[in-house]
């Protein structure tokens, strides 16, 4: 007998310069950190992490995270945690990192804090991990037994980062809903393991009306790497209700497509999670039999946000028949959501709707 299930962070906390208190709050949680970050994120950010925690009087140790969300990466830097004797993960950067933190924190069976430097997904606030080979080869996800204690997002820090993911934040952002309604419509499980809620569905369709209603708007003012009122909503739209309303509303086509595009080579490769999944839901709704015009507006927002709609964009556009098939047979693997948009669905289907979505893409004006 499936439940209804609602989950969430302990706390989230988000706003222009909240980097500064990170030590703040996490002395709530533990008293030495082990913080995880790239070379790049901790550069920029590095300075303000160790002064806010030695204000706060928290011991803490940094070790660089490598770039891959594999479970060779997470075993490493939890043998490292715990020659150091920490209580508490911090996780600093995009999502690989923080998928990467929570998996530590998991294995270390500690409290952790999620830093997220750019609205670029909606992986900060989940209870699971996307895991990936040494190679980058999409492998699993790895689901947790309660969420993140801390998630803290300084808005001033997300609005210096590259517009490109930010946008694809926006994106990833835009499938929250999507998604949702083919799981409650094929009465499916969501990602916390039960049917989702009136509190789940709710949030994920705030999180689309918000980012129609002020994406654009907000992408404009962050490619000045300003913050205003639309920039603090979308934010919280590309991170908490997009993050609330993926987990307990549930994951389909969208993102499944996502992951079938590791079976190919190549340049594809290069863009981000949202630009992927900006084609993965576009795909997801022509699967879905949406109207026309739904498709369409989507298809236009996307462009305002330079996100891709062409198989030329995500740098398909000379792959095989052959090739697209093999996407959408990992997309329909046992293991993951494509079937909550439709038990049926075969490779070849989910290939023709690749290639339909370019064409129809092509033929919507501005």
């Amino acid at each position: 007998m499936s439940h209804f299930i609602f989950a969430s962070p302990g706390k989230y906390v988000q706003g222009r310069g909240l980097l500064d208190e990170l030590g703040k709050h996490l002395t709530t949680l533990g008293t030495k950190a082990f913080v995880i970050a790239d070379d790049i994120v901790w550069e920029i950010t590095g300075k303000r992490v160790k002064t806010s925690l030695e204000h706060a009087g928290a011991d803490f140790t940094y070790e660089r995270f490598n770039g891959e969300a594999s479970s060779n990466e997470v075993l490493r830097l939890a043998d490292i945690a715990r020659a150091a004797h920490t209580d508490i993960v911090v996780g600093l950067g995009g999502g690989k990192t923080l998928d990467t933190a929570k998996a530590v924190a998991d294995e270390l069976k500690q409290r952790e804090a999620i830093v997220p430097t750019a609205a670029s997904t909606d992986a900060p606030c989940s209870a699971l991990s996307v895991i990936y080979t040494d190679e980058g080869v999409f492998d699993t996800y790895r689901f947790y037994s309660k969420n993140p204690d801390l998630v803290l997002v300084d808005t001033g820090v997300c609005a210096r980062a590259p517009v490109r993911l930010f946008a694809s934040g926006i994106a990833d952002g835009l499938a929250t809903y999507v998604e949702a309604q083919a799981v409650k419509r094929t009465n499916a499980l969501s990602m916390v393991g039960g049917k989702p809620t009136i509190a789940g569905m709710a949030i994920a369709r705030a999180c689309e009306e918000t980012l129609m209603a002020y994406g654009y708007s907000a992408y404009k003012a962050v490619e000045q790497q300003v913050v205003t009122p639309a920039v603090e909503a979308v934010v919280e739209a590309n991170t908490l209700l997009s993050g609330l309303g993926f987990e307990n509303g549930g994951l389909a086509g969208a993102h499944a497509i996502h992951n079938g595009f590791t079976a190919v080579k190549g340049d594809i490769h290069h863009l981000t999670h949202g630009e992927k999944v900006a084609y993965g839901t576009l795909t997801h709704m022509v699967l879905e039999q949406r109207p026309d015009e739904e498709i369409a507006r989507y298809i236009r927002f996307y462009r305002q946000i330079k996100m891709p709609t062409t198989l030329k964009e995500i740098h398909l556009e000379n792959e095989t028949f052959e090739n697209l098939v093999k996407i959408g047979e990992l997309a329909c693997a046992e293991g993951d959501t494509l079937r909550n948009l439709n038990v049926n669905l075969t490779a070849q289907e989910v290939a023709h709707a690749l290639i339909a979505v370019d064409a129809f893409s092509k033929s919507v004006g501005d």
